[in-house]
């Protein structure tokens, strides 16, 4: 007995994994630009490379945060799907 699976078409790959990276593309450089500013904050700014283990994981938190918060503001300025501000992502 056959059964057949269905694969989507390559057109949909190619699409599905442009997004894809565009999508990832986003958010590092979103989390990363967070990043600095959260060591910025926690540590301030002429001590951000002697950042005590506290102020790294503050700088951690504010990363997460200001992530968190650019997904909110992607979903209500982009694609209810997505949270990236990436058109057709």
């Amino acid at each position: 007995m056959s059964t057949s699976f269905p694969l989507p078409d390559a057109e949909t790959v190619v699409k599905t994994a442009k997004t894809y990276a565009r999508d990832l593309a986003e958010r590092t450089l979103a989390t990363a630009v967070v990043a600095a500013g959260g060591v910025a904050i926690a540590a301030g700014p002429a001590d951000m490379f002697h950042a005590s283990f506290w102020e790294t994981m503050a700088a951690a938190g504010i990363a997460a945060g200001g992530t968190l918060l650019k997904g909110m503001v992607a979903r209500a300025f982009g694609s209810k799907n997505s949270a990236s501000l990436s058109k057709g992502v």
